[in-house]
Formats: C-alpha cells, structure tokens, sequence
C-alpha cells in the first residue's frame, strides 16, 4: 500500500456541555471545529458517520452537522443504535481512506441527556425555551423489539442493568471468586478509572472515588440489581460530544500536519452474538467479545505483550473483567483465585461510570483520548480500542500506532455474526432448577423488589422467569445478600411455582 493510502487519525475534538440546556447538535458541532481547528481542506470532506444520538430525535445529523460545517460529503451515515459503532464507523472510514474512495471523513458523537433530564424534571420544552432543532425533535422512538426476544421480555430482560448482572454471576460462579471477592475487583477496577477520568479534561465526574466507597452501599450508591450498586452502573446523564478527522498520510503531509500529531489507524474486526442471550450456551463468558479481540490481534500479527495501551467500554464491570481475563491482564501473587491481582486497568478514559457514559458515543471519546496518549511524544506506541454493543451482544476492536502497520490497513468493518445455540422454555409450576445466572432488583428506597433468573431443568433445558414485583420472598431466594452474609446462588437448586400474572415464585431447597 503506498503511503497515499496509509489511512491515520490527524486531530480529534471534545465538548463537556453544562447540563443546562446545549443541544447535542451544537455539542457534536463544536467538537467537530476542535477537530478540525488548524486544517486547510481544500477538498472538503469526503464523509460523515454518526453514531446514534439517544437523547433528542434527528432525520439526519450527519447531514445537519455536513451544513452547520459549511461542507458537502458525498458519504453520510447515521448509525442504528450500539456502543460498539464508533470503532466499527472508524474503521469503515479507514477501509474508504485505503481504497482510494475518500481522502478526509469524519467520525463523530454526541449526546446530551443531562441537559433533557432537567428538562423533563423542569417542565422546559427544549424547542420553544432553548431552541433546539424541531425536525422533528424530541425523544427519539424505539422499537419494542430491540429490547429482546418474547422470551427475554417474557423473563424481565430488557434492560442492561438487568441482563450485565447475569453474566456478573456466571463469571464469578466460573471463576471460583467469593461474592466478596467478585465485588472488591469490581470497586478497585472503578475506582482506578475514577483517577483516570479526574484527569480527562471532558469527564463528567473530576472527583476520583476509592474502592470502600464505591462498594458502599448508601441513599447516593443504592444497589441497583446485585451485585452492581449504582457508582458500578454506566452514568447516561451527561452532556458530551466528540469527533474525529481521517486521512491517508500523504494528504496529512500535504496538509502539514505534524508527524507526532499523526496515529495510524491498523483496523480490527468484529463479531456479533445471537441477540436472544437466552439462546446464547452460557453467562460466564462473551463469544463475541473473545472473536473481535482474536480476529483483531491475529489481523495485526500482535499479542497482548505487544499493546503499551488498552482501552475497555466498561458500561458495567463484567465487561472490562471479561476482556481482562482475555488477554491475561493479570499476574498471580501466590495460589487460588483470591491471589490475582490486575496488572493493568484497562482504560484511559476514565470509565462510564465517572467519565460519563453517552450511550453510543462512548468509544468515540475512547479513541480521542487514545490519539492524544500516542500524540502527545511519549513512549506509548501501540494500542488497542474495545467497544460494545448490546447485552455483550456486539463488538467492534481496532488498533491504532504512532507508526505505520507492518501490513498496512487490515481493518474488516463487517463482523461475523455467531448463531444461537439453545431453545428456552417457559417455566412450569413445581418444577426444580439449577441456577445458571440470577439477579435481584432493588427499589430507590432500598429494597429488594423482583428477581430475574436463568436457570437449567433437570433435563437440561434452559429456563428464564421473573418474580412478582414486590414478592420479596422469591427475591431473597435469589439474593446473593440475605440477613445472614453474602453467598452465591449460581449451581443453587430451587423450586418455582407459576403465578396467573406468568411470573414465578421461587422457593430455596
């Protein structure tokens, strides 16, 4: 590949809103000038990709923010919904810089549910008291569907902080880890990403947190669904916009950019997992996530020993746990599971919980902040970028260099798709189970409310359920945090009984 068709990342952007009223577009245009700031394209740009904005409805904000910068793209796409589109749409816009087919693209995400959280509360109509765009506008529509499979609703998984929980239990039921044990690594990992984000000048959260407090459950840290309390959940309210300019290195020159301003975009790959996760073989692991950071590091001829720096989406705990565990980010100082201890944490952006987690722009402040660690004349040269999607559902790894890849560009922005391989079935009265995974749903005033469970028929077959909401039996069953100390639940035998509403009780055996 000749240098014209080296694709790299030349400048990125960042805004941190007020949370008191700036629209995501004003946000997404900011940050697109500050990416922009010093460069004369006399071209133009060839392309814009946005991920999707959650907080306010656009027909097409790519091509809102193509006429708010004065610019006539011949590529603009909108992404659907899923944190792991950032990397995917940078590594689109790459393979388009390598094959010739455009010289300058950007990438970009916004994002600014503070700022419409406060108007709800407030009774403020953003259009007619702040002015924001009315084309349509509003919250954006979903469709029932995308919040799973007529099992998963039927079971009460429809919300990631719900199903994450799930695959918290599996992996620490896996890992051999004590409830205790599991929630310490948890509060360490957060905790260490809330120092790094005190020093991202865009972070949401500038006040760093320790491992005690984080685990603490209060009035301001109340356990949401176990074992995650609330400091351990993505944190969506928050006003915050990024954008990222691409290139081919002979265009960079021509344009006078800086050789250190210049980091080289590898590529990655991507995978997809059945999207019913009750069809998925287990909640102790990610297929998909272990197949992008596979085909990702195979592709670019590394290993782990080979990244200076790695960088998770962490909109809950297992996910970062999950790809530490991967690529053995961890050392043992003696025996047994209690002796591990992380190496490395895997992030330089500080984590959805402090950071802030904007939906699915996340991973775009992901890659600024890894292009101004490579940027910025130290001894970092290689890194890694991890997005997901989903309920571990989709991802989407790239690597990005101060130096040109060994193979040039070898980015695949399509993923391999992974099929389903259970058949779930509805619970029956009386019958006994097995837990495979299980949760337990608190209210605001602290109280355990409802339960959601996965577990296996002494068949085998796969069976999903709720409890009542309000049956604080049938969750205390399932709570890894009964009157009596912290147990696990997972492999625990229990009876369910069918109420006329569907939902289960649940019974201890």
């Amino acid at each position: 590949m000749s240098d014209a068709k080296v694709p790299v990342l030349i400048g990125v952007g960042e805004v941190r809103g007020s949370g008191t009223g700036t629209e995501p577009r004003s946000l997404v245009v900011e940050a697109a000038r500050r990416a922009l700031k010093g460069l004369d394209l006399p071209g133009g740009v060839d392309g814009i990709s946005m991920t999707n904005t959650a907080s306010w409805r656009y027909d097409d904000l790519a091509e809102l923010l193509a006429q708010d910068l004065g610019v006539r793209p011949r590529h603009l796409f909108n992404a659907p919904v899923g944190g792991h589109w950032p990397t995917r749409l940078l590594d689109a816009a790459a393979q388009r810089i390598a094959t010739g087919r455009s010289v300058v693209e950007i990438v970009a995400g916004c994002e600014a549910q503070a700022s419409t959280t406060k108007a709800m509360k407030s009774g403020i109509d953003p259009v007619r008291d702040w002015g924001w765009s009315a084309a349509p506008g509003g919250p954006p529509a979903f469709d029932p569907d995308q919040l799973g499979s007529a099992a998963m609703q039927a079971a009460g998984l429809i919300a990631p902080s719900r199903v994450y929980p799930l695959y918290e239990s599996g992996l620490r039921n896996r890992r051999g880890l004590t409830v205790e044990q599991a929630d310490r690594e948890s509060a360490d990992l957060y905790a260490a990403m809330s120092t790094i984000a005190s020093g991202n000048p865009v972070a949401w959260l500038t006040n760093p947190s320790d491992a005690d407090t984080i685990l603490a459950v209060t009035d301001r840290n109340r356990m949401v669904c176990e074992p995650y309390r609330l400091s351990m959940n993505a944190m969506p309210f928050v006003d915050q916009a990024a954008a990222l300019v691409v290139t081919d290195l002979d265009t960079a020159r021509s344009l006078g950019v800086a050789d250190e301003r210049i980091v080289h975009i590898w590529g990655g790959a991507g995978a997809e997992d059945d999207p019913d996760i009750l069809t998925r073989p287990g909640f102790d692991r990610s297929r998909a996530l272990t197949a992008a950071l596979d085909a990702t590091l195979a592709a670019s001829e590394i290993t782990t020993a080979d990244l200076d720096v790695i960088d998770v989406y962490s909109c809950f705990p297992v996910v970062p746990k999950l790809v530490v565990e991967h690529l053995d980010l961890r050392e043992s100082s003696g025996t047994g599971p209690e002796a591990a201890t992380e190496t490395a944490v895997p992030s330089v952006t500080g984590g959805h919980s402090s950071f802030g987690g904007p939906l699915n722009s996340y991973s775009v402040h992901s890659l600024a902040a890894v292009y101004r660690r490579l940027s910025t004349g130290g001894t970092d040269d290689l890194a890694l970028v991890h997005a997901n999607g989903g309920y571990l559902t989709y991802q989407h790894c790239t690597v990005l260099s101060r130096n040109p890849a060994p193979r040039g560009f070898v980015g695949e922005p399509e993923p391999v798709r992974i099929a389903g391989t259970e058949t779930p079935v509805a619970p029956t009265t009386g019958t006994t189970l097995t837990v495979e995974a299980a949760t337990v749903e608190y209210g605001r005033g602290g109280t355990a409310q409802q339960a959601f469970l996965v577990a296996r028929a002494e068949s085998g077959t796969r069976v999903a359920a709720q409890t009542e909401f309000g049956d604080a039996a049938s969750a205390l069953a399932l709570s890894v945090y009964p009157p009596g100390g912290a147990r696990e639940v997972v492999g625990r035998r229990v009876r369910v009984d069918v109420r006329d509403s569907g939902a289960v009780a649940v019974t201890e055996l």
